[in-house]
């Protein structure tokens, strides 16, 4: 769909037509040819996980992807959102989609790398120059090929969904150099890399689920966190974590996948349907995602937060180049590295 219907679907959506519905319609018309191309396959709900709070717009985009797969499927197929972590945090969520018991989950890169090492590369820090870098793997053949290469690993990936930069966050100091992190207790999402990338920065990483960093922050069981602007804000950390450092350390996008066994459920046809569906409301969710981080940024800045954007970058990036280098010397990995850092 071109980026003019798209903000012509948005602003009827803020004209109040309806959400996932008034999307849905419009959407609709991109896959027509869809619509009637479906099996007799027998009809079924789908259960999709979400860590993140009912607004959240990767949760609003789950809930449109259900809108387009009811119309093209004639109401045979439907998709039931869970949002706010009801089916449990991302490491469970990960496992139990990969047995089958969650049948889509919409995770970050960082988060599934242990499972599924091609998505790990996309979580390396400063792999990307900027985020319309990181678009141009990701909506290309990098970033399909990176879908299919996870379906050995107990995934169907579908789609990427927008995350932003997750930058460094705390409640101790302003921190703008090496130095200034050195001994500060920093969560991290339960990832091998993540925990390395931190230890490399000179702070502590502790691995916790999303859930609990507000009251770790409160409770000084940690020192800070590392998120983008959204997450920063609409878990309230902070209103405790008041030095937001823009590291920008690393730009790994979401990624909505489907277990193997709801997959081989699916017809052809239908396959067809959920995977376009899930690339619309990906294209759904990028026009709003921008809106949602200047808004953070704004309340953050409003609520007193001091933002540090004078950081010795070249220490940061410099301290953790090993971890490309430790990818780079997988033959696997290599010849991908290589593509998305030559993507211009």
């Amino acid at each position: 769909m071109s980026t003019n219907g798209i903000g012509q679907l948005c602003e009827r959506l803020k004209a109040g037509v309806g959400t996932a519905m008034a999307l849905a319609a419009g959407l609709g018309l991109a896959g027509s040819a869809l619509v009637g191309a479906t099996s007799v396959a027998e009809a079924r709900e789908f259960r999709a996980a979400d860590i993140q709070e009912e607004s959240y717009p990767t949760v609003q985009a789950l809930r449109v992807m259900d809108q387009l797969v009811s119309e093209r499927t004639s109401g045979r197929h439907r998709i039931r959102v869970f949002h706010s972590r009801q089916l449990g945090e991302e490491s469970q969520t990960i496992e139990q989609t990969r047995v089958g018991a969650i049948d889509m989950n919409r995770i970050n890169v960082g988060a599934i790398g242990n499972y599924a090492r091609a998505l790990n590369v996309l979580a390396l820090p400063f792999l990307f120059r900027s985020i319309d870098h990181l678009y141009k793997v990701i909506d290309g053949p990098i970033g399909d090929e990176i879908l299919s290469a996870i379906e050995p690993d107990g995934f169907i990936g579908l789609t990427f969904y927008d995350s932003g930069a997750r930058s460094i966050y705390n409640a101790t100091r302003p921190v703008r150099s090496l130095a200034d992190l050195r001994g500060l207790r920093l969560r991290v999402q339960q990832s091998d890399l993540m925990e390395k990338m931190v230890k490399a920065l000179g702070a502590e990483p502790i691995g916790i689920a999303y859930g609990q960093v507000l009251t770790a922050l409160s409770t000084r069981l940690i020192d800070g966190a590392e998120n983008n602007w959204p997450s920063f804000v609409t878990t309230d950390h902070y209103k405790v974590a008041r030095h937001y450092t823009a590291t920008e350390h690393t730009m790994g996008p979401e990624v909505l996948v489907m277990s193997r066994r709801a997959w081989t459920d699916l017809s052809a046809e239908d396959r067809a349907i959920f995977r376009t569906a899930a690339k619309e409301s990906s294209m759904y969710m990028r026009t709003q995602w921008q809106s949602w981080e200047e808004r953070s940024r704004r309340q953050a800045t409003a609520a007193g937060v001091a933002i540090i954007n004078d950081i010795d970058r070249n220490a940061f990036e410099s301290a953790t180049k090993f971890l490309i280098d430790e990818s780079r010397a997988d033959p696997k990995l290599r010849p991908l590295i290589e593509r998305i850092q030559a993507a211009r």
